[in-house]
């Protein structure tokens, strides 16, 4: 079985509707429901608008820019990232880093997990040509070090590039990271100093938290970054500002993408470290925007609506961390312009924890058999997707639409 075939976390959906084959895609969601009529969850991808927010992250960030590959693994995502200008591939797994390198021979590729189990240090090193690994522990130094010291691997002759994650004070982000990666800074220090003649090059790494809205975060992350590499009396080649970029969701406004790079040049300049390089992992910031899922109603009851996709599917993150997305009723036949009204979602599974509040704004006559499309769920929507209860029958189609809601400063651009 190969490995697009193989049922994993990174594997493509089950059943991958495309008219990409064909030279096209479906010029919008609302065509592509009167076409296929979905009696399953159907995720829309819209190519064009992640290339775009990649290729405007690049463009606005003055470093090397790593697509997060946890985010959104799905080829076509991929495809999206790359064509946007990304060329360097943060992987949290192997199984990312074999996908990854089958579908791009050229990319630069990074072992960014702070824990890997010995055979994907040694399998990423000797048959991927990835050379950079994170680590934030001396237990996990010593692993890698021992694992490229093998004589296989130490026939490539090279050494790796080593980074260590730095833990960071809470920064008000929707999901702290630093909870379970990072060492503190004097760890953190013992570290650089451990590694420095170990590296053919040295790093520093962070990560502010998941769907941070605060563009001063990079700003003080940067700054005690910089009073660790000066208390290590150590050169660093890489300073890593990590990922967290977020995007728009109906009750969560983002500053424009500029303010978060204002912050991180004028704390670059505050370094005072002109050799040291930036490295940035966005995820969500350039694929949250660039895909929906699109779910029929099965039952309504007073205004609960029972859907055919959930928690254990698309939506993790609406039940969980309660995270609020748009959403709009594609109507099985002609809208009576009904006034809008909250709703919940029930998942289609048996578990009462299957439940989504919201709320979600939809027309108050919304009806069994109608199609609703949620948004923003380019970020973590598909891998997060299980087959409890069997329901994993979601398809994928390519569509041209604009994103739902558009996080300001990756726009795309008017031809």
């Amino acid at each position: 079985m190969s490995l697009i075939e193989s049922p994993t976390a990174v594997s493509p959906l089950h059943r991958h509707i495309s008219l990409r084959a064909e030279g096209k895609t479906f010029p919008s969601v609302i065509e592509m429901v009167k076409t296929l009529r979905p009696e399953e969850p159907l995720h829309c991808v819209r190519p064009g608008v992640i290339s775009s927010a990649a290729s405007a992250f690049c463009t606005a960030f003055n470093g090397d820019v790593l697509y997060a590959v946890k985010c959104n693994p799905e080829p076509a995502v991929l495809r999206a990232v790359w064509d946007g200008g990304v060329r360097h591939f943060d992987c949290a797994s192997i199984s990312e880093v074999q996908l990854v390198r089958r579908l791009f021979p050229g990319a630069e590729i990074h072992f960014m997990h702070p824990v890997k189990a010995r055979s994907a240090i040694r399998e990423a090193w000797m048959h991927h040509n990835v050379r950079d690994f994170v680590l934030d522990s001396e237990s996990e130094l010593t692993k890698i070090l021992q694992e490229l010291g093998k004589p296989e691997a130490a026939k490539l002759g090279t050494k790796p590039g080593l980074f260590i994650r730095l833990a960071l004070p809470e920064t008000g982000a929707a999901i702290n990271l630093s909870k379970k990666f990072g060492a503190e800074p004097e760890a953190a220090i013992a570290l650089l100093r451990a590694a420095r003649p170990l590296a053919a090059k040295l790093g520093l790494a962070f990560h502010v938290g998941s769907q941070c809205l605060d563009p001063l975060a990079w700003r003080d992350a940067m700054q005690l970054a910089g009073e660790v590499i000066r208390a290590s009396g150590v050169q660093i080649d890489v300073l890593d500002i990590g990922g967290g970029f977020p995007v728009a969701y109906p009750d969560m406004n983002p500053p424009p993408l500029g303010d978060f790079m204002s912050e991180i040049d004028a704390a670059y300049d505050a370094l005072q470290m002109p050799g040291l390089k930036l490295w940035a992992e966005p995820g969500r910031a350039l694929v949250g925007g660039g895909a929906s899922v699109v779910v029929q109603v099965q039952m309504r009851r007073d205004n609960m609506l029972y859907i055919n996709d959930g928690v254990y599917g698309a939506l993790a993150d609406a039940g969980a961390l309660r995270f609020r997305f748009p959403s709009r009723l594609l109507r099985a036949s002609a809208s009576q312009g009904a006034p809008d009204a909250a709703f919940g979602f029930f998942g289609p599974s048996c578990d009462s924890l299957d439940v989504m509040n919201g709320p979600f704004l939809l027309p108050d006559d919304v009806a069994e058999g109608d199609w609703i499309e949620i948004g923003q769920l380019g970020a973590y929507g598909t891998c997060l997707r299980t087959a409890f209860n069997g329901f994993d029958r979601a398809a994928l189609v390519e569509v041209s639409d604009r994103a739902m809601l558009e996080t300001p400063g990756y726009e795309p651009s008017e031809s």
